[in-house]
């Protein structure tokens, strides 16, 4: 049961592992695109490729669906970013029960954004727990869980990958072993990973320059951190905190360092509206932007 690329990730190792694959569970199509024509989620479209019986049902609250979902009497029903709330005659239909991949280390960043929000704050490490669940959000015991490190050059592309693929692997171990109650989460330590919001995209050079790279890196590639050089709008992909005092906000140099309130920032990847990412070396050849330049 999922539906983004993080979940195809699982959908493969499941079944490279040699597990019967009784249906795959996904988010309804949406329209997507420029020409907005209805499309297949990822999990949806790889399921139907693989030869597994696809359902894609608006919800499961209704007791048709549950009686559908109970009937194909699945040994477990492993979830990934399915996207809807799991009834608890869904949870407690399979003979085990419903394992979920989690992406952070529970019980930090519950809930909607957990790889994007533990790069914004700084955080040293992520990871993914393996959580058998339960009615509440991301609550249920921890069956599994692997350690990642969030470097200075993470960003929410990069770690999305990693914790895919290794969420996939702990999955499978897992599933050796179903039956396993887990260890309750701790009461300490719990946060919310609250959805991202594009409002919050804007750069703010007033802060320190690595929680500035931090927001820049968690939200790439998307929604994308931004800014204003001029006219143009820019997003900045990847940056680096380098030293350098100024007005927050003024280009210190010709190589698009930007003064934060303490230290600086370097762009090393961005992306102009309507064209694809570049090295900050190639938007300067179009986009001159000198010293004493103020971004807003």
């Amino acid at each position: 049961m999922g539906t983004p690329d993080f979940a195809t990730h699982a959908l493969r190792a499941l079944a490279e592992a040699g597990h019967e694959i009784v249906a795959v569970y996904s988010q309804p199509p949406r329209p997507a695109g420029r020409g907005y024509g209805v499309k297949p989620s990822p999990v949806h479209a790889l399921g139907e490729q693989m030869g597994i019986p696809v359902r894609t049902p608006v919800s499961l609250k209704g007791a048709g669906e549950q009686q559908a979902f109970a009937a194909l009497k699945a040994d477990t029903a492993v979830v990934v970013a399915y996207g809807l709330l799991l009834p608890n005659a869904v949870l407690e239909a399979p003979r085990y029960g419903c394992l979920n991949i989690h992406a952070s280390l529970l019980p930090r960043w519950r809930g909607a954004a957990p790889i994007q929000r533990a790069i914004m704050a700084g955080d040293a490490e992520s990871g993914v727990t393996i959580m058998r669940m339960e009615e509440g959000l991301d609550t249920g015991p921890m069956v599994k869980v692997a350690r990642v490190a969030i470097t200075p050059q993470t960003t929410a592309a990069s770690l999305h990958d990693e914790l895919a693929e290794t969420g996939a692997a702990l999955m499978v171990e897992a599933l050796r072993d179903p039956q396993q109650p887990g260890t309750p989460q701790p009461a300490d330590g719990v946060t919310y990973a609250r959805k991202i919001d594009k409002a919050e995209a804007r750069i703010d050079f007033a802060q320190d320059s690595a929680d500035v790279r931090n927001h820049i890196h968690g939200l790439s590639p998307f929604p994308g951190a931004w800014t204003m050089i001029g006219q143009s709008r820019v997003k900045v992909l990847k940056a680096e905190a380098v030293a350098g005092v100024g007005e927050a906000g003024t280009a210190l140099d010709g190589r698009l360092t930007i003064a934060c309130a303490t230290g600086a920032i370097r762009f090393l990847e961005v992306q102009r509206e309507g064209k694809g990412a570049m090295p900050a070396e190639t938007l300067l050849r179009g986009l001159a932007v000198p010293p004493g330049t103020r971004l807003i």
